[in-house]
């Protein structure tokens, strides 16, 4: 006997909160082994899609009404597959059901599907899941590491001497090995232009190496066993030859040494270079030093993607010439931050915000970001791009864009992307009148200033501070103002979200909520002490009609033993990078329009002619520009 079961039913993947991509959380469905029996291919492996290029028709994901595609499974292997889908969630995994990871069951790329029951409706337009991948943002890490666990890595860290690589990048790997969430067989290349041993460079990144935990004893042999894993290899960005002799390196020290029918062994290049060299370093790959066979090759972009529209347009297109989007992760840490990644849940989870989170309801929303130091060494490459472009166009602009997207049909990160990059097609152009600017001055106390930096040129006009409002053109976000400002050397260390709500309608307390607390406030600071918490108005405890100001508060510290072990943003992102998920990456068109968006403001601020130019302001302090006119939401 046979069942009909629609598609996005009868694939599902097991999985558990924490991390990019289809359809409603359910429990594995009994056709799940099924399918994957009837397939040749196992239940919980990736498979890799039949579409062309990885693209997977959307009917095959969310079908019309009444049109959706029909998988046939028998009676037998349903019930083999319950009782797997009861194992999984005894052992705590939840069940996030996973429409394009079924439809990817039938056969490999370009080859017909080996499931002659899957009937597909190709009308629909298409959304893009990255080939092998298991695509779901909520998927439990370790059920994604089982998918990577036998898949040997070589990862190669280019730009190892810069400060990038070993301030963040390479503790983020250690820290992964640390918790035993890299593949079995792996090793780390780092690749620049100094001449430096592998004993040297093992002493380098030795020196970088931190433990987020308290067993140091356990920390220092878990180093003793990550060193020996690590090599050099000396070499210029933009000559393919030196890429040649990597490749060679990898393959004879590692790749060629793998057990016999070992999985085909993968690559994992990270940029931790200058944009300008982005291009040179990625034809490099391409050209010399690409996986073998079957394996992937995937490259790590960092912030910043050019410097404007113009010259994001020269990237896109070099690096498109020599990688695929699929292969491309362009990284934006903030995205990895625990309080970034939570936003949707506490979105789209919570029945008690989504109804309220909307203009008719909310009054304003500020996304701030403070430093209590300057630029300290790095003026060389701040006065080059300024605080628009070092933190609102991206690490900000990211968190609007969770913040205030629409519901995404799924958890895929094409669908996630997809709400984003609507968002921000709605959000009006920024002129530079449309900002506030500051930049720090030197104090009394000794408190240097911005132009008192070594590499600043004197009567600089880059600004340090920058605040402005985003208008955003849709049903939901319409005539509420949405403040975001960034600074340096101001007068604390703060990134939060402050959604303000209208004042209550109908007062019947003679004006005392007021007095107590003008708006209700939803506060969700990313850092540092990771916290959630809303200021209401309450009634003191007592025989007296008071009213104060209280908070209901979620400290992440004292919610959370976990809390004391939050990962680094990049652990989060190197890891999802080895699993080929994509959903807390940036895609090529969402770059494009948030540099639409900023560059008429950025050409306007740095004509020579400009009148927008940065208030004077002491170190330590808050700029006047931040105390904005009353007409400035208008």
């Amino acid at each position: 006997m046979t069942a009909f079961i629609p598609a996005a039913a009868a694939v599902a993947s097991t999985r558990s909160g924490g991390g990019g991509r289809h359809a409603p959380s359910r429990r594995p469905s009994a056709a799940h082994a099924a399918v994957a029996a009837g397939s040749g291919w196992a239940a919980g492996t990736p498979a890799r899609l039949p579409w062309p290029g990885g693209r997977l028709p959307a009917a095959a994901a969310a079908p019309f009404p009444g049109r959706e595609p029909r998988i046939t499974a028998s009676a037998g292997a349903a019930s083999a597959a319950d009782a797997g889908a009861g194992a999984a969630t005894a052992n705590g995994e939840a069940a996030v059901a996973g429409a394009a990871g079924g439809a990817a069951a039938a056969a490999a790329p370009g080859v017909a599907s080996s499931n002659p029951a899957a009937e597909l409706v190709p009308s629909r337009p298409t959304i893009h899941v990255a080939p092998g991948s298991d695509p779901s943002l909520m998927d439990s890490v370790h059920v994604r590491l089982d998918t990577a666990r036998h898949g040997p890595l070589a990862m190669v860290v280019v730009g190892a001497s810069g400060d990038l690589a070993k301030k963040k990048t390479f503790p983020a790997i250690f820290s992964l090995f640390y918790h035993d969430l890299l593949p079995d067989d792996f090793v780390v290349y780092g690749f620049a232009r100094r001449a430096m041993s592998d004993e040297a460079f093992r002493e380098m990144i030795l020196g970088t190496l931190t433990c987020r935990v308290i067993d140091g004893a356990r920390c220092a042999e878990r180093m003793d066993a990550f060193l020996p894993r690590c090599f050099y290899h000396m070499g210029t960005y933009d000559d393919p030859e030196t890429f040649a002799t990597l490749d060679a390196a990898i393959v004879d020290n590692f790749e060629r040494r793998l057990p016999a029918g070992s999985d085909p062994p993968n690559r994992l290049f990270y940029l931790a270079v200058p944009p300008s060299v982005f291009a040179p370093s990625a034809e490099g790959v391409n050209t010399a030093a690409r996986a073998k066979g079957n394996g992937w090759t995937r490259v790590v972009v960092e912030k910043p993607f050019g410097r404007d529209s113009a010259s994001y347009g020269v990237l896109r297109s070099a690096l498109g010439a020599v990688l695929s989007e699929d292969e491309i992760y362009r990284i934006d840490h903030y995205c990895g931050k625990e309080l970034v990644q939570n936003l949707m849940t506490l979105r789209f989870a919570n029945a008690v915000f989504e109804p309220i989170w909307n203009r008719h309801h909310i009054e304003s929303v500020q996304i701030v970001f403070k430093e209590p130091f300057g630029v300290e060494g790095r003026a060389g490459y701040f006065d080059n791009i300024g605080i628009v472009r070092d933190i609102m166009q991206n690490h900000l602009l990211q968190v609007f864009a969770l913040l205030a997207m629409e519901p995404p049909v799924s958890l895929h990160a094409e669908d996630i992307r997809n709400e984003k990059v609507k968002l921000l097609r709605s959000v009006m152009p920024l002129a530079a009148t449309d900002f506030a600017l500051g930049q720090y001055e030197a104090t009394p106390e000794g408190k240097p200033g911005y132009t008192d930096d070594e590499g600043v040129p004197a009567g600089s006009r880059t600004p340090t501070f920058a605040s402005c409002v985003l208008k955003v053109n849709n049903a939901r976000w319409a005539g509420v103002p949405i403040l975001i400002k960034a600074g340096k050397a101001l007068d604390e260390r703060v990134a939060e979200v402050r959604v303000q709500f209208k004042p209550v309608a109908g007062d019947i307390f003679g004006g005392r909520p007021a007095r107590a607390l003008a708006n209700n406030e939803l506060v969700i600071r990313v850092q540092p002490d990771e916290a959630i918490y809303m200021r209401i108005v309450s009634k003191v405890p007592g025989l007296t009609s008071r009213m104060e100001e209280a908070r209901l508060n979620l400290f992440y510290r004292h919610a959370w033993e976990e809390s004391k072990d939050i990962p680094d943003a990049y652990e989060r992102l190197i890891l999802d990078v080895i699993q080929g998920e994509k959903s807390l990456f940036i895609r090529d068109d969402e770059v494009e329009i948030a540099w639409d968006l900023f560059t008429p403001a950025l050409q306007g601020m740095e004509a020579p002619d400009s009148e927008v130019v940065p208030d004077g302001t002491p170190a330590g302090s808050i700029p006047s520009a931040a105390r904005l006119p009353p007409d400035f939401y208008s």
